[in-house]
């Protein structure tokens, strides 16, 4: 299945994710705001799969959970940036959002139909027939996105601990 990039700026802060005005409306709501202030046309053209790619300091600002969440309701298949903010970045591999990073994003351009391949590490620009090399996740990262997020991980964990204490 081929997708689209939305292809951002640097900087895109949890505040232009999930605008703190609009986080009182639940996430359905929120989501109708998400990258409103940078690109007002994302939330109602955004499809599931499609993938973001942005410049550096992606998810820099608040700790607020929501701002990866948000991106996960919209059906983002991940974001491949060239760097992350430290907090960003946890919250969105806790949630099951895959973030990628690339050192050479020159190959993209907005719209470019696309695949992420998480395990492998690349994203396939699919009609420039080109793969943007990015840089690997440790497999227990990888495990994690796999099982839908840290909480899906731990339940599943947990099951496989309590069948095997009553076997």
């Amino acid at each position: 299945m081929t997708n689209r990039i939305f292809l951002l700026g640097d900087d895109i802060d949890t505040d232009q994710l999930a605008p703190g005005h609009a986080m009182a409306g639940g996430l359905a709501a929120l989501a109708g705001h998400c990258l409103g202030a940078v690109r007002p046309d994302f939330a109602a053209s955004v499809k599931p799969g499609d993938v973001l790619v942005a410049g550096r300091n992606f998810g820099m600002g608040s700790s607020r959970e929501q701002a990866a969440e948000v991106l996960k309701h919209l059906g983002v298949a991940g974001v491949v940036a060239r760097t992350f903010a430290g907090i960003f970045y946890r919250n969105a591999i806790n949630l099951g959002l895959p973030v990628m990073i690339a050192k050479n994003l020159d190959d993209v351009s907005d719209g470019d139909l696309a695949e992420l391949d998480v395990v492998c590490s690349e994203l396939h620009l699919t009609e420039k027939k080109l793969v943007v090399q990015l840089e690997p996740l440790p497999e227990y990262l990888k495990r994690l996105l796999a099982d839908g997020g840290l909480v899906p991980q731990l339940k599943k964990r947990f099951a496989a601990e309590r069948a095997r204490l009553e076997d």
